[in-house]
């Protein structure tokens, strides 16, 4: 019979997503037999996460300030303001240097499938943020799924009837792509998506 703090952890590590029943279990018995200073690690890190982390009063991203770094950077053009579906996407647009703007998170996309609509992804708070009367630009970068494109019209009508210019983020073809290896949906939306040179 499994002990019960046992059975407690691997139930536990089952919320992360993609873990059944049996990761649960390997992740469990790795961490207890081989990697107990990991296990104190993760625990601490996950203490510490949810006494300091909460979500930033202008972007809704995580901070442990009441509002975040970037959002408290007077480096950052406020006119444009980036809608992004979770903090990752916010960190991955990051990484590119390409955007001086400002963001906000949506932490997640409408999918009524799965009981999401406009209520649980914030979207009084980017109505009231969008109309600050500071944003000219609200770029929609919710991912390319049928989900994200979904939340992305939504939006789009929800704010342009609003008054505020609203555009997309391009698709097209990964740098270094070849077309041959590229699935034809992304090839007709980069020809769509063209710009003159």
């Amino acid at each position: 019979m499994t002990p019960a703090s046992l059975a407690n952890l691997i139930d536990a590590l089952r919320v992360l997503p993609g873990v059944g029943p049996k990761s649960a279990a390997r992740m469990a018995y790795h961490l207890l037999q081989r990697d107990r200073t990991g296990a104190a690690r993760l625990a601490a890190g996950l203490a510490a996460a949810l006494d300091n982390l909460r979500s930033c009063a202008r972007c809704n991203n995580y901070s442990e300030a009441e509002v975040c770094d970037n959002c408290a950077d007077p480096r950052r053009d406020p006119r444009l303001l980036c809608v992004v579906e979770m903090p990752v996407d916010l960190n991955r647009m990051e990484e590119t240097h390409a955007y001086k703007g400002l963001y906000f998170v949506l932490m997640g996309r409408l999918s009524p499938l799965d009981g999401v609509g406009p209520r649980e992804i914030g979207l009084d708070r980017l109505l009231r943020r969008a109309q600050d009367g500071v944003t000219e630009e609200v770029i929609l970068a919710t991912n390319f799924t049928v989900e994200g494109e979904a939340t992305a019209h939504y939006l789009g009508e929800l704010l342009k009837a609003k008054g505020l210019k609203v555009t997309r983020m391009a698709r097209g073809l990964p740098a270094g792509g070849e077309l041959e290896h590229v699935d034809a949906m992304t090839v007709a939306q980069a020809f769509l998506d063209r710009k003159p040179i």
